[in-house]
C-alpha cells in the first residue's frame, strides 16, 4: 500500500524545554534498539529474576517504561514492516515471514548465499527514508528482513546510508557466520565456520559498528537503527558470557528439535541477553563519552514475543519470558504480541516514569517524527505518543489492530481494556466449527484466561466489525477464513 507524503511537520520547539531567547538548538539524534525475539518477561525492569540486563534496566530507571506496548506482530518480518511504514498489520504491505522467488539473477550479481524476505515496494515511505530527507544521517546494524540487496526492499534504498549485518532472516538464524553485509558488499569473517563458537561474535560487530557511525556523525543529527540478532535461536553467544551462568541455573535435558544444539542452553540463553546488554552499555557510554546523551533520544523494544518453549534449546517457561501473559511468538494473545518499550531523553523524559498507555510499532514513526521536526505521512495507521513522553495529555487510540496468516491465521483487536481474538481462521475443511470470536478483559484479566464472549453479545459485535473493517484484501494477500 503506497501512502503520499504530505507535508505536515510539528514545530518540535515548541514541545521541549525553553531556550535561551534566539538561541537554536539542534535536532534531537535518535537510537532505536530492537531485540529480536526478546519476551516482555526477560529484563530486569519488568520483572526478570533471573537474567542480568543492568544497562537496560538504568535505561528504564532513567526513562519511561511502558507496560502496555505491543509489536507489530507477533513475527519477525511483518512487524519490522509496521515500524518502519507506521501500518498496521491489516494495511502494510508485509503480512507474514517468507521468502521471494524468481529472484535467480539478482542472486548471481549480488552473491546470495540466504533467500532474504519479501521486499517491501520501493517506492514504500519507511521511517529511514523520513529522516534521511531530513538531513539525518542513517545507520542500521543487525537484521533488516524486508527485503535483500538488489530487490525494492534494499535496504540502502529504503532509506538507510549504511547497513551492516543480516539481509536475510534465514541468514541471522547464525551469530557466528561466515560473513556480514556491509552494504551490497560481502565482508568474510575469517574464522567463523557457522558452529557453535568462532572468533567473531555477530553482535559485536553490530555494536562496534555503532559505535563507529556515531563517532562518523557527532557533528549532525543522526538516525541509528539496531535491530539486532538476539537472543533469536540459535542459542550462542562467547564461552565468557556462559561462564557467568553455567554455576547458578541448572540444565534440562531437552529433545533438540532445530537449530544448533547447545550443551548449557539455559545458561547460553541467558549469557546471550546480558552480553547484548553488555554491548549496550558500551553504546550508551559512548553517547557519554562524546556529550550526546542530552541530545539523543534512546529507545530499547523487542520485534515480537519469545520463542516457543524448548525450540532448539530456548526455555521460555523457565525464564517466564513472557511473565503471566498467554502466548508466544507466532501468538496474538498478549504473549506473542506485547513487548517493552523504553524510552529515555533526559530533561525532556521523565525518569523512573512507567505508563499504562497502550500503544504499538506503527505509533513509533509519527512519534519520533513529531520529536524531531520530520514530515510524515498523515494516512497512516501511528497515533504520535510524544505529548505522553513530555509530559503532556495524551489521547488514546480508537483501537489497535492486527492480523496474521500464519499460526493457523488468526485476528485480534483492542479497544480500551477489551481485547478480541480470532484463531484458527484456515479450517481445513467446510465441516470444521464456523470461526468464533473470542473476548477477553485485560483489566482484570491480563492472561486471558477467561473468554467472556458469551457474557457481552454486543461488545462482541463492535469489536468483529472492526476486524471485518480493518483487513484490506489485496491481489498480495488473503486471510483464510475473511477473503473467500
Amino acid at each position: 500500500m503506497q501512502l503520499p507524503l504530505f507535508g505536515r511537520a510539528c514545530c518540535w520547539l515548541s514541545l521541549l524545554l525553553p531556550v535561551a531567547a534566539g538561541a537554536q538548538a539542534d535536532p534531537p539524534n535518535v537510537v532505536l534498539i530492537m531485540a529480536d525475539d526478546l519476551g516482555w518477561g526477560e529484563l530486569g525492569c519488568y520483572g526478570q529474576q533471573i537474567i542480568r540486563t543492568p544497562h537496560i534496566d538504568a535505561l528504564a530507571r532513567d526513562g519511561m517504561r511502558f507496560t502496555q506496548f505491543y509489536s507489530g506482530n507477533a513475527v519477525c518480518a511483518p512487524s519490522r514492516c509496521c515500524l518502519m511504514t507506521g501500518l498496521h498489520p491489516g494495511h502494510a504491505f508485509i503480512r507474514d515471514n517468507g521468502n521471494p522467488t524468481g529472484l535467480e539473477d539478482l542472486k548471481r550479481q549480488y552473491g546470495w548465499e540466504f533467500p532474504g524476505q519479501q521486499p517491501i515496494p520501493a517506492e514504500t515511505v519507511t521511517l529511514a527514508k523520513l529522516f534521511r530527507n531530513a538531513g539525518y544521517a542513517t545507520g542500521a546494524m543487525g537484521k533488516w528482513g524486508l527485503g535483500h540487496c538488489g530487490t525494492t526492499g534494499d535496504v540502502n534504498n529504503q532509506g538507510f546510508d549504511l547497513f551492516y549485518g543480516y539481509h536475510c532472516q534465514v541468514h541471522a538464524h547464525n551469530h557466528f557466520p561466515k560473513f556480514l553485509w556491509r552494504n551490497h558488499t560481502q565482508e568474510l569473517l575469517p574464522g567463523n565456520t557457522a558452529q557453535l563458537s568462532g572468533p567473531v561474535y555477530s553482535q559485536d560487530r553490530f555494536i562496534e559498528e555503532a559505535i563507529a557511525f556515531v563517532d562518523a556523525n557527532r557533528a549532525k543529527p543522526f538516525f541509528l537503527y539496531l535491530p539486532f540478532t538476539v537472543p533469536h535461536l540459535s542459542i550462542q553467544v562467547p564461552q565468557s558470557s556462559t561462564d557467568e551462568y553455567t554455576s547458578s541455573i541448572l540444565e534440562d535435558p531437552y529433545k533438540h528439535t532445530a537449530y544448533l544444539q547447545h550443551p548449557t542452553p539455559r545458561a547460553a540463553y541467558a549469557a546471550m541477553l546480558t552480553h547484548m546488554d553488555r554491548g549496550i552499555g558500551e553504546l550508551l557510554a559512548r553517547l557519554d563519552e562524546l556529550k550526546l546523551s542530552d541530545n539523543t533520544i534512546v529507545l530499547f523494544t523487542s520485534d515480537n514475543g519469545p520463542t516457543y518453549d524448548r525450540l532448539g534449546g530456548s526455555d521460555s517457561a523457565f525464564f517466564q519470558s513472557a511473565g503471566d501473559l498467554r502466548g508466544l511468538k507466532g501468538s496474538l494473545y498478549e504473549g506473542g504480541i506485547r513487548v517493552p518499550l523504553i524510552v529515555r531523553w533526559p530533561n525532556h523524559v521523565a525518569a523512573g516514569k512507567v505508563v499504562d498507555w497502550a500503544g504499538a510499532f506503527w505509533d513509533l514513526m509519527p512519534t519520533l517524527c513529531e520529536l524531531t521536526a520530520t514530515e510524515f505521512p498523515s494516512n497512516i495507521d501511528g497515533r504520535s505518543f510524544a505529548p505522553l513522553l513530555l509530559g503532556k495529555p495524551q489521547a488514546e487510540h480508537e483501537f489497535l489492530y492486527w492480523e496474521s496468516p500464519g499460526y493457523g491465521s488468526q485476528q485480534a483487536v483492542r479497544v480500551g481494556g477489551w481485547k478480541a481474538v480470532r484463531q484458527q481462521m484456515a479450517p481445513k475443511s467446510r465441516k470444521e466449527q464456523p470461526i468464533t470470536t473470542e473476548l477477553y478483559d485485560l483489566r482484570n484479566d491480563e492472561s486471558e484466561k477467561i473468554d467472556v464472549a458469551a457474557a457481552n453479545p454486543e461488545k462482541v459485535t463492535a469489536l468483529e466489525a472492526i476486524l471485518a473493517a480493518q483487513h484490506v484484501r489485496s491481489d498480495l494477500f488473503r486471510l483464510p477464513g475473511v477473503d473467500q
